[in-house]
């Protein structure tokens, strides 16, 4: 089942994941880095908007619930290299 599953898939699942402090969904907020796909499962590189955030296990736990509510078996990997730095279209909304 997993060969049938696109990057697409997984990007329209992450869009549903909300972060808590920013009533936004993770993929437009540009926390997600990278998603990759094996035979194994999907890999997903993300961030947080913080490292302090203290909705970091909710979020991880959200983002592998998504993903595995398609059938397939994902691994989060968090990093804060590079930093999170908010997208442009996103910056305007926030006044910075």
């Amino acid at each position: 089942m997993t060969k049938d599953i696109k990057i697409e898939d997984i990007v329209r699942v992450l869009k549903r994941v909300i972060d808590p402090e920013m009533h936004i969904d993770i993929y437009s907020l540009g926390l997600v880095y990278d998603i990759k796909q094996s035979s194994a499962g999907a890999l997903v590189t993300m961030t947080l908007t913080t490292p302090l955030c203290p909705y970091a296990d909710e979020i991880v736990a959200d983002v592998k619930k998504a993903v595995e509510s398609l059938g397939m078996h994902v691994e989060v990997k968090v990093t804060f290299t590079p930093p999170w730095v908010p997208p442009a279209n996103l910056r305007a909304i926030f006044g910075v």
